[in-house]
This record gives C-alpha cells, sequence and structure tokens, in this order.
C-alpha cells in the first residue's frame, strides 16, 4: 500500500494538532484527583513542589530557543516569554513573572520559600523528563522546539479549571497564591497564536507535519511522566504510594 505524501491543509494540520489534546496531562489520574477535590495536603505541595521544576525550565528552553533562532521577528516575540516567567524591571514598570507566582502558590498551600526553591522535594521522574524537554530544545532546530511549545494549545482550559474547581474544593488555600494560573489563561493564549502561527508556516510537506505531530506528543509525553512519576511517590485515591524511603520528602500536612 502506497504511503500518503500528500500536505495537509493547514486547516487539516491545525486540526490534527489540536486533536492531539486527548492525551494532555488534563487527563492524567493525578490530574483528575486535583481537580476532582480528593488531593490531601501532601499531594497538593507534592505537585507544588515537583511542577516548580518545571516551571524553573520554561525560560531555559526559550533561551535555548532564542539560541539556535537566526530570525530575528521571532527572536523579538519570542523573548517576551523569558520575560513573562523570569520578571523584570524596566523604566519603572515592574513584574515579578510566573517564577515568583509559582513561588507564591507554594507558598499558599503550605511550603516554604526555599524547601521550593531548593527542588528538594522533586522526584527523579519529574527532573529527568524535564531534563529530556531542556535538551530538546538545546540540540534541536528551533522550528521544532517552537512546535514542542504548542501544548499550550491546551493550557488554557486546564488553567480554568484549577481556577474554579480550587478554591472550592480546598477552601485552605489562599486565594491569592492562584495568581499564576490567572495570568497564564492570557498569556498562553498570546504564546500559541504565535507559536502555532510560525509551525503552520515551517511545517509544509507531509513528512514535516507528520513530524511535527510526533514533536507535539513528544512534549505531551513530558507533562504526562511527570505525573506518572507523581503518582508514583505520592498515591492516587485508592492506592498506596510508594514505601518510605530513608530520602523520601517530607511535607507538614498539619499546617
Amino acid at each position: 500500500m502506497t504511503k500518503e505524501t500528500t500536505a495537509w491543509s493547514k486547516e487539516e494540520f491545525e486540526s490534527r494538532l489540536r486533536e492531539q489534546g486527548k492525551a494532555y496531562h488534563i487527563y492524567h489520574p493525578f490530574n483528575v484527583m486535583l481537580n476532582e477535590g480528593h488531593a490531601s495536603k501532601e499531594q497538593i505541595r507534592a505537585w507544588v513542589a515537583n511542577r516548580f521544576c518545571y516551571q524553573v525550565a520554561i525560560p531555559i528552553k526559550d533561551a535555548a530557543v532564542l539560541s539556535n533562532c537566526t530570525d530575528r521577528e521571532v527572536r523579538r516575540e519570542w523573548i517576551q516569554r523569558i520575560l513573562d516567567h523570569d520578571g523584570y524591571e524596566l523604566n519603572g514598570i515592574k513584574d515579578e513573572g510566573g517564577i515568583e507566582a509559582w513561588i507564591q502558590l507554594g507558598i499558599a498551600v503550605g511550603l516554604s520559600r526555599e524547601e521550593i526553591t531548593d527542588l528538594r522535594h522533586v522526584t527523579p521522574g519529574v527532573a529527568f523528563a524535564v531534563e529530556a524537554y531542556i535538551n530538546f530544545a538545546r540540540t534541536r532546530p528551533w522550528q521544532e522546539s517552537v512546535c514542542a511549545s504548542l501544548t499550550e494549545l491546551f493550557a488554557p482550559a486546564i488553567h480554568k479549571q484549577r481556577l474554579s474547581s480550587w478554591p472550592e474544593h480546598y477552601p485552605w488555600i489562599d486565594t491569592e497564591g492562584l495568581m499564576y494560573f490567572r495570568n497564564r489563561v492570557t498569556q498562553a493564549r498570546r504564546d500559541v497564536e504565535h507559536g502555532l502561527a510560525l509551525t503552520l508556516d515551517y511545517f509544509r510537506t507531509r513528512e514535516q507535519q507528520e513530524r511535527a505531530l510526533e514533536i507535539l506528543n513528544f512534549k505531551l509525553d513530558v507533562l504526562w511522566q511527570m505525573n506518572d512519576a507523581m503518582a508514583v511517590r505520592y498515591g492516587l485515591p485508592g492506592q498506596e504510594p510508594a514505601a518510605n524511603r530513608p530520602d523520601s520528602s517530607v511535607f507538614n500536612v498539619d499546617a
């Protein structure tokens, strides 16, 4: 049987990219547990602490994209992503950025700044997945890294879900700590418009388009693996977490 080689139209290509959202980590049992209100304080703190490893990797990943990119116009727009996460102070305007907002989320759920930022609670599986993503951005053409960022297509839904369900299920969390999710609803939409346009323009042949789907699925796997690692370590409803080990993370669940 001859393999189909005709390129998809931009509309069909975009539709196939969006279809991959069925594998987004919003559907992972660990995330479902969080958003349906079944997580313990320990599990919430574990998730926030482990996801910080990913948060601090985002501007590093974006810096790698810039370092590989020869297109000045793309660099001028892409750099906003680094500012969004690292923050900035320019001409009297100051923005603490997404990383600081995530630290505030950690504080709101009962973690100290130090135990968030020193990554002491990060599981090996999460660290491995995050490093794989950074390595991809460092070693692959910048257009492929842009494509990998398109999990942002599905991000607004997960942020809205948290903003809707967490205050009801976890009233002990200071809602000011949810600012990261509020900010990203808007930022993710803006970012995805840019990243999607670049991807649709660059991946033109059928072979390239199928490669784009592979790249997007790699990134979806990174996010899913992070949840897998946390589910094994901290458990799911009806399941026991991994046996306690001498080096196990310890959270103050009584606070």
